[in-house]
């Protein structure tokens, strides 16, 4: 990774956090820390923001590497990554590395070395709308690790393991490079030697089982339950499902739900939408269809006599929408929207029936001469109104442009403006 050297900031904070001097050997590093965290131990009745403060303080300074870094650059270089971090450093860890878990009296501390929780593990699971209408199950097979039962989790036969030699115990090698006078290249990756573990395993000692990895994998099935009413990208959550690692709080699976499109209903929170075309004669003499519902069951939709379907019109049935999500008695509204698809043309008998039985024409009638006064013009179909507004505006952005171009002293405008 290339960049240039960050600017020197505050590189004298995490110095006066500790109470020590720059020049601080790191022995004199260790006595300041251990004195100050005793004194600020939460349990202890400390100040818990101060213990963190120390925490993240002595990790830096105690990394020659980091300590460095911070020395030259100043803590926003380690926030940047340029030493590995530091930001997420769990205070009850390195104060367990100096005092041990039990700190605190009795049987340990409340708190005692806090375990990591590891990652969850995240499935799209694609769900049609019956699905999400009657509720359903499906089972689902998937691979996962386990901590290795025959070394439980050690990875050794003996249970024995060392600090790996290659990135001390960290996990990860960071490497820097001063490539110029403000030019760094920084590279950060997992040990290869320990494989990010921070551990090393005598390959005589290694666990047969597991070959040292202390986790084995293991396939299981779940069965996840749909419930009436879910939405889509809602999530169903199996705790503690995830992959296990040792001293680690198991991560959650969580399927999260993704509604597929359906050919003829849309949802829109409880309620459902269905379209329907009907034909002229339907829309304004009477029509009646059957509407097959998400859960198969027959609907009879019908209008009442001499009811008049207007286009567009939209017309509600209660209670046949979605369940409501924990209280599938409960349902929305179904809409039907009605599209009135009208013939493209008409016989002059035709029209004159029509004229017979349909409400008279407006009674203003223009005269022959204010006919002959008036230009004829010619009409024209417009399929897609939205797509032909884009079109002129597209057109007209074009043609300004290029006026602007053709435009004496434009470009010297321009070239003013940048100055």
């Amino acid at each position: 990774m290339f960049g240039r050297a960050p600017k020197k900031s505050d590189n004298t904070k995490y110095y006066e956090i500790l109470g020590v001097p720059k020049s601080a050997s790191q022995d004199d590093l260790k006595k300041a820390y251990r004195k100050a965290a005793i004194k600020n131990h939460p349990d202890k009745g400390g100040d818990p923001e101060k213990f963190k403060e120390l925490a993240q303080a002595y990790e830096v300074l105690s990394d020659p590497e980091k300590r460095e870094i911070y020395d030259q650059y100043g803590e926003d270089a380690l926030k940047e990554g340029m030493g590995g971090g530091g930001a997420h450093v769990d205070p009850f860890d390195i104060f367990s590395s100096f005092f041990g878990p039990s700190f605190g009296g009795g049987g340990g501390s409340s708190r005692g070395r806090r375990q990591r929780r590891g990652e969850d593990v995240v499935h799209p699971l694609k769900v049609s709308l019956e699905d999400l209408y009657n509720g359903t199950s499906k089972k689902l097979s998937l691979s996962r690790n386990v901590i290795c039962s025959k070394c439980k989790g050690k990875g050794s036969k003996s249970g024995a393991s060392m600090r790996c030699p290659g990135c001390q115990g960290s996990g990860m090698k960071v490497t820097i490079r001063q490539l110029g006078p403000s030019m760094i290249q920084q590279m950060q990756q997992p040990c290869n030697e320990c494989k990010g573990t921070g551990e090393s395993i005598n390959e005589k000692d290694r666990c047969p089982g597991c070959k040292g990895e202390k986790v084995v994998q293991e396939k299981k099935v779940l069965e996840v339950h749909v419930e009436k009413g879910m939405q889509h990208n809602q999530k169903i959550t199996f705790p503690g499902e995830a992959d296990e690692a040792p001293d680690t709080v198991t991560g959650d699976i969580v399927f999260v739900l993704q509604q597929k499109d359906h050919s003829k209903f849309k949802r829109k929170g409880e309620d459902l939408f269905y379209e329907h075309t009907l034909s002229l004669t339907e829309a304004l003499c009477g029509f009646q269809f059957v509407l097959t519902h998400l859960d198969n069951r027959q609907l009879l939709i019908k209008s009442n006599p001499g009811e008049v379907v207007k286009p567009d019109q939209f017309k509600a049935i209660n209670d046949e929408g979605m369940p409501i999500y924990q209280r599938p008695f409960m349902k929305g509204k179904l809409y039907i929207h009605f599209t009135v698809e009208f013939p493209d043309s008409l016989a002059p008998e035709q029209c004159k029936a029509l004229e017979a039985v349909l409400p008279p024409r407006s009674s203003s009638k223009l005269t022959d001469m204010e006919i002959d006064e008036c230009e004829e013009t010619t009409m024209h179909d417009v399929n897609n109104i939205e797509e032909e507004m884009r079109r002129k505006q597209a057109h007209a952005a074009q043609e300004a442009y290029e006026e602007d171009d053709e435009m004496p002293g434009g470009a010297q405008r321009v070239q003013c403006a940048q100055q």
